[in-house]
């Protein structure tokens, strides 16, 4: 019998005990969410309502009935399939931290009543904020989501040709950075009034004034990028004939990606600030519209639904962002930690 021949059983054997061997170490891990819903679904049935509130709708409860059934199907899946086990076994205590975070919110509001209604509801009356609002609340998403990107693209592409050319040309830089540090500091809600005397639109004084938050931290970093790219880099273009849109778009440019990333990042950071604020004088629709309203009316499990929306609204923006940046800068993985 020769060698290759009993090495084949023994790798299968070994890959067998070792998938064994992962498959239980760990294990309890998977469970985590399964507990925690568990233990948040019996609290929250046998502690009385501390709360003087509306009659209860039901919806908290089924909402952790089904995460409780759920979470014990991903922790069986975690145990016989290596897919699921992949997945849910990073995200497993970050998991757990979110549902424990429910039952504590349930608990010192809804169940001890140690804060007080209106303003501080329990899940079960956000939750049915939600459900009930769902039309207006995506309606006015939207409505914010077009604003956002309006004025984040006008931004951007402001801030991307003021800092190239700042950055790549000394007479650009000459006459434009006392501009930028005069125009740059000046947080753009404080020129709502402004904008609002200029743009007969609401909307486009509130894409405006999100521009020109976006347009100072995209110009700062691009700026900098472009003018600390490598000499020799441009160099060993102009040996080989380059031009200077070559040099500025195919050798400064891809050079200076990653410092344009952290002023995007930052751009989109003050994008949001300045989105709320806008909304909330002139505009008669988006989420920010929408909070001022409900707060108007004291129906704070509206607001808080809204709040909701608006967190996953800007998480989802801001990991498309990211998912971007990782397509570009694709070179960096494994070079810097992200």
């Amino acid at each position: 019998m020769s060698i290759q021949s009993l090495e084949s059983p023994v790798r299968l054997a070994f890959q067998s005990s070792e998938k064994v061997r992962i498959r239980s170490k760990g294990a309890w891990i998977s469970f985590l969410p399964f507990a925690a819903t568990l233990l948040a679904l019996t609290l929250h049935r046998l502690l009385p309502n501390g709360q003087t509130t509306l009659p209860m709708t039901g919806r908290y409860p089924l909402f952790l009935e089904w995460l409780l059934g759920s979470t014990f199907m991903l922790a069986i899946g975690d145990l016989l399939f290596w897919p699921v086990r992949r997945w849910l076994r990073p995200k497993a205590p970050l998991l757990t931290l979110g549902i424990v975070t429910l039952c504590v919110w349930d608990l010192v509001t809804l169940k001890l009543g140690w804060m007080p209604l209106p303003y501080f509801p329990g899940p079960d009356m956000v939750l049915r904020g939600l459900v009930d609002q769902r039309r207006s609340l995506l309606l006015n998403a939207s409505q914010s989501l077009l604003l956002l990107s309006t004025g984040y693209a006008a931004g951007t592409i402001a801030g991307l040709f003021s800092g190239m050319s700042i950055g790549w040309s000394s007479k650009a830089r000459y006459w434009g950075m006392p501009v930028l540090k005069v125009i740059g500091p000046i947080p753009a809600t404080a020129l709502i009034p402004l904008a609002m005397a200029i743009f007969s639109s609401s909307f486009f004084s509130g894409a405006a004034l999100i521009a020109l938050a976006v347009w100072f931290p995209v110009t700062m970093l691009t700026a900098s990028g472009i003018s600390n790219v490598r000499q020799s880099y441009l160099d060993v273009a102009r040996t080989l004939g380059a031009g200077r849109l070559y040099l500025i778009f195919r050798v400064a440019l891809p050079a200076a990606m990653p410092s344009i990333f952290i002023g995007l990042f930052m751009g989109l950071g003050a994008a949001f600030l300045t989105l709320i604020a806008a909304e909330t004088v002139g505009v008669s629709a988006g989420l920010g519209y929408y909070v001022r309203w409900r707060q108007a009316y004291c129906e704070y499990d509206k607001v808080y639904a809204a709040l909701i929306v608006m967190a996953v609204f800007f998480s989802a923006v801001m990991t498309l962002l990211f998912k971007v940046r990782d397509r570009i800068l694709v070179w960096q993985k494994g070079v810097i930690k992200w």
